[in-house]
């Protein structure tokens, strides 16, 4: 999935524009963006949208653990493509959820939303069978700890939260599950967007989430192999079958050695194919 576009799940009226948007996957919201007294509405709508063949898949983000509406949203979104699960912590916070719908589908936690979360970003591997992927937000965090901000002047991530999405990118990996970056808050900056699309892609997420549907071309963009990558990485796989023997090798004047090879075959594998 390299485009996951969040709808809130009390406006049905945009789920079709949602879904024409390009999307991977759509990610129906009942927590943050619909407010209490609209839950219950929210669900009927999910609901008879899953009911329907879509072409994206559709996952539905529940409210917290232990909150009023989480056994409520949960039996809903055990119909849905996956299970977007805030304020996770850790591999307990999975298996919470698991007690509550045996038979859920992929679960995709966002995995920095408390204090304590942090320290449970390397623990997802006990249950990675059950995982879409792994992510990470910073808007609940400093609110958790009584930051002014997760943010620099210049819009770029304050230290302690650079830590955060670093963790969650190497949580993900040692899962060996999707990292799925974070949203861009900001839906008009366009050139931004795609900027901050191609940092998460060269870092080794290999999908992010999205707050509108005019966000997620340059999305898909970003976390789409290039042709040109594409043949190189082939190129790679193929200096090395031609070489069954050889721990290191020469291509276009560069030394490659097993870490390219590895690197080369996991992005031909995301792109789905053997040869470009």
């Amino acid at each position: 999935m390299r485009s996951l576009l969040f709808v809130p799940g009390d406006r049905p009226e945009r789920f079709a524009k949602a879904l024409a948007s390009g999307a991977d996957a759509l990610i129906l919201d009942l927590e943050d963006s619909v407010v209490p007294e609209a839950k219950g509405r929210a669900r009927e709508a999910i609901a008879a949208f899953l009911g329907e063949r879509h072409p994206a898949r559709i996952f539905v983000r529940v409210n917290p653990l232990g909150s009023a509406w989480i056994a409520a949203d949960a039996r809903v979104a055990a119909t849905a493509d996956g299970i977007v699960l805030p304020k996770a912590e850790g591999a307990a916070s999975v298996e919470a959820l698991l007690a509550l719908v045996p038979e859920a589908p992929p679960i995709l936690p966002i995995a920095t939303e408390t204090p304590r979360a942090v320290f449970t970003l390397g623990d997802y591997g006990a249950v990675a069978d059950r995982l879409a992927g792994l992510t990470w937000g910073a808007e609940d965090l400093p609110a958790a700890i009584g930051a002014a901000t997760s943010r620099e002047d210049d819009g770029g991530y304050a230290d302690p939260y650079r830590v955060v999405r670093a963790l969650t990118l190497f949580g993900a990996h040692a899962a060996g599950v999707p990292a799925i970056e974070t949203v861009f808050p900001s839906i008009k900056d366009e050139a931004s967007l795609a900027r901050y699309a191609a940092v998460g892609a060269r870092d080794g997420f290999t999908g992010m989430m999205a707050i509108h549907p005019a966000q997620v071309s340059a999305i898909n963009a970003a976390f789409t192999p290039s042709a040109e990558a594409l043949v190189h990485a082939a190129r790679v796989v193929a200096a090395f079958e031609a070489n069954p023997g050889a721990g290191a090798l020469q291509l276009d004047g560069r030394m490659i050695d097993a870490p390219h090879l590895k690197q080369a075959r996991a992005l031909l594998a995301r792109a789905g194919k053997t040869k470009p």
